[in-house]
């Protein structure tokens, strides 16, 4: 009876190595990914590869969709206020 256990014990102790193994490959490969999704797109972009300049991309395409919307909605004094301040964020980044 005490071989099943052990038994029993290292096929456990087998099948939880192999997810941590797996999962820690898996989450190694997305950060590397990442890693090099960003700067692909800083060197395309011309930007530094920070996590402020990145930031600073976010809200300039976030004011651009603002402006977008805003034109569809008709607003036009609105959507060039939107547009005007996303391409003068964008503009500051890229150089």
């Amino acid at each position: 009876m005490e071989d099943f256990f052990t038994w029993a014990g290292r096929m456990l102790g087998d099948l939880i190595r192999f997810v941590v193994d797996l999962l820690t490959g898996f989450f190694a490969d997305i950060g590397d990914s990442a890693r090099s999704f960003l700067d692909g797109l800083s060197t395309s972009l011309g930007i530094a590869p920070s996590l402020i300049s990145l930031v600073v991309l976010i809200v300039g395409l976030w004011m651009l969709w603002k402006g977008f919307r805003a034109i569809l909605r008709r607003a036009i004094i609105v959507a060039a206020i939107w547009l005007a301040l996303g391409v003068m964020v964008l503009s500051w980044l890229i150089y």
